[in-house]
């Protein structure tokens, strides 16, 4: 009996916390949802979108701004004339331009209209959108066709009036599962949330079949339009500097390329380029892989433009000084099972550090090397900055990690001295060079600098810098990477007179555990001018083909783009 009241307890104990779970899926887990269901029971209405705000320039011209669009669709139940004929007076209208400027061939044209046939042709359905954004102009010329059956509904259009540029800063909106825009990637997608805006709606009581009760039931909320930024980027300098890369890539056979122009005092990023590039307005035409923007995500093994890095670190800890020589410098360097040879084979017995970052020498760091020792070496290459993010305002950054503290051997020691066995990004690299510049301050890399709204705007107020090496050292390091700029293996290219500081770097690219010295990574890293700098430049070539030394393919870029940088910025040469 008592096993039977046992069994029965059971039952009924189960059954009661079968019920309190179904209880807790319908009022908490389903409470939304169940709760729009039975509004949309007494209610009907819409929610109205909220204009995206704009990004602009640093003038407040516009990168990419809002217009009105629309979206053309059919209510299959009203429409009287043929499928066919439809397709055939909209298909000229609604066919996709070239890229290239082309005219439209017949056969685009055709194509256009076998798509909306198959549209058209749409089973178990009332209501199919035929195109998405469609501009005022093409609407117009729709509508005054007045086809039975097609209406028309607004929506925001993304436009970008210097069309790719600046593609991999801007990022680009898309839908997100609920269908509403979203941003993704750079500024699109890091300031998403106040280019969004807040959408409002209208609602109104409606009775048991959905008709609306027309007596004192309207409710209804103003969408709040997105917040406008405005950025640090200068747009001619933009335009000029993605198509220089952009010819750049085309002469020196390169893979891809990246330039970043940033101002070392505060941060401020005036251009950012990297080609291959994409439309963002025409993203869904591109494979994911063009929407990284390598500038912040990609890493690489930074070779010789690194030395100056170590020599910074170098200086400030007291391991060397400007004139002291380097003596083992007269001859290859064994460490552990690996020599360690100079980039062209020649040696420079007695070598000053000076004399070593002119002559980028390898061996010569990596006496640097030894005298810093591993502890500080790790020190100084994360107070740079270097396996952390910058914190740019530009959604996607990534970082490569450093090898660890304490797992560092000789090897590692000698090779990181010279720019091997450590990954960095472009824009790592830009802002550590930057404290360099800015008397070893170093500063977060920024590209929007206000917010703003119709009567109101705020400042985007950056992180003070912080102090990673003296003046005194920065200084030091400066006046090498003059010298090396004059007379180092780039000096055919140094532009007299404009106190140019700049190092080349050639790193071989790692492939399957070894490194291959056809594949390299070209770079040249400098500012101007050296004792004022306004700004400080990256530019790397991957792999090209007609030179793997950086100093005849990114150095030449370099001072390409510097000249017209020189120009803005109102610099002249000595003595002019």
């Amino acid at each position: 009996m008592k096993v039977r009241f046992g069994i029965v307890g059971l039952f009924f104990l189960f059954a009661f916390l079968a019920i309190l779970a179904r209880l807790f899926y319908w009022q908490v887990i389903m409470a939304k949802d169940l709760s729009d269901q039975a509004r949309k029971q007494y209610q009907v209405g819409e929610t109205v979108t909220a204009p995206r705000g704009n990004i602009l320039a640093d003038d407040e011209s516009i990168l990419a701004g809002r217009d009105e669009g629309w979206t053309i669709y059919a209510s299959l139940t009203e429409v009287k004339d043929s499928v066919t004929r439809i397709a055939d007076l909209m298909a000229p209208i609604l066919a996709e331009k070239k890229e290239d400027g082309e005219k439209l061939s017949n056969q685009d044209i055709l194509d256009e209209a076998s798509r909306i046939k198959s549209v058209l042709s749409s089973q178990d359905v009332v209501w199919v959108p035929i195109k998405r954004k469609v501009n005022s102009d093409n609407k117009k010329n729709i509508a005054a066709m007045n086809i039975s059956g097609v209406g028309f509904e607004s929506q925001d259009l993304r436009v970008y009036p210097e069309a790719s540029s600046a593609a991999h800063l801007l990022g680009f909106v898309g839908k997100n599962s609920q269908g509403e825009d979203k941003g993704y990637f750079g500024l699109e997608g890091y300031y998403d949330l106040v280019l969004s805006g807040k959408p409002g709606y209208v609602m109104q009581d409606a009775d048991a079949q959905g008709t609306p009760i027309m007596i004192d039931t309207l409710k209804q909320a103003s969408a709040v339009e997105g917040i406008d930024i405005v950025t640090n980027i200068n747009k001619g300098i933009q335009i000029d500097v993605e198509k220089k890369l952009k010819d750049g890539i085309e002469k020196y056979g390169a893979k891809s390329g990246t330039v970043i122009v940033m101002d070392p005092k505060n941060g401020s990023i005036i251009s950012m380029a990297s080609y291959p590039s994409y439309d963002p307005e025409d993203y869904s035409k591109y494979s994911d892989d063009y929407f990284r923007n390598p500038a912040i995500s990609d890493s690489f093994e930074p070779g010789s433009v690194f030395k100056v890095v170590v020599m910074a670190s170098g200086l400030d800890a007291g391991a060397v000084r400007p004139e002291t020589k380097c003596d083992i410098c007269d001859a290859p360097l064994k460490v552990d099972k690996y020599m360690i040879e100079t980039w062209n084979n020649k040696y420079h017995p007695d070598s000053t550090m000076t004399d070593v970052i002119v002559n980028s020498d390898n061996v010569g760091m990596s006496f640097v090397g030894q005298k810093l020792g591993m502890e500080n070496m790790y020190k100084y290459i994360r107070a740079f900055g270097f396996g952390e993010l910058t914190g740019v305002d530009l959604e996607g950054e990534a970082t490569p990690e450093i090898r660890k503290k304490g797992t560092w051997n000789i090897v590692d020691l000698a090779t990181a001295s010279f720019g091997q066995g450590v990954a960095v990004t472009p824009i790592q690299m830009v802002r550590a060079v930057s404290a360099i510049a800015n008397d070893g301050v170093l500063v977060k890399p920024m590209v929007v600098k206000r917010l703003k709204q119709e009567g109101w705007e705020q400042n985007v107020e950056n992180s003070a810098g912080k102090q990673i090496i003296s003046k005194e050292s920065a200084d030091e390091v400066t006046l090498m990477m003059a010298e090396a700029a004059k007379s180092g293996e780039s000096k055919w290219t140094y532009l007299k007179g404009f106190k140019v500081a700049g190092k080349t770097g050639t790193a071989q690219i790692p492939i399957a555990g070894h490194y291959d010295s056809t594949n390299t990574i070209a770079s040249f890293i400098g500012f101007a001018p050296y004792d004022n700098p306004r700004f400080v430049m990256l530019v790397t070539l991957k792999q090209p083909q007609t030179s793997t030394w950086a100093s005849e393919t990114a150095a030449p870029l370099w001072y390409s783009i510097a000249k017209d940088l020189f120009y803005h910025f109102g610099m002249r040469p000595e003595g002019s």
